[in-house]
């Protein structure tokens, strides 16, 4: 299995139009993509700015398919100026 986690640093007047955004495009990612097996988003308890994800994919090409979908693409210009800051960790799962 294939991880992405990523962690982002919301603008804070931004947070509840992201969270909107952000949720469906786990329910698009899990609904559209058959390799993508779980989709979790998560707030940090004490920083509600900082929103990590957990994506579970067959392997790396299904992640990029993931990256060239026309959900992918419509989140990201939907939400890019509001993000300060975004980190990205990929992972192999045996």
């Amino acid at each position: 299995m294939f991880i992405v986690t990523v962690v982002f640093e919301i603008k804070p007047e931004k947070l509840q139009n992201f969270m909107t955004e952000m949720l469906l495009q786990a329910d698009n990612s899990l609904l559209l993509e058959p390799d993508c097996h779980q989709f979790d988003v998560c707030q940090e308890t004490d920083e509600p700015n900082r929103v990590f994800l957990y994506e579970v994919y067959s392997n790396e090409p299904a992640f990029q398919v993931h990256l060239a979908s026309e959900h992918f693409a419509t989140f990201s210009a939907h939400t890019h100026e509001w993000i300060n800051e975004k980190t990205v960790n990929t992972w192999l799962r045996s």
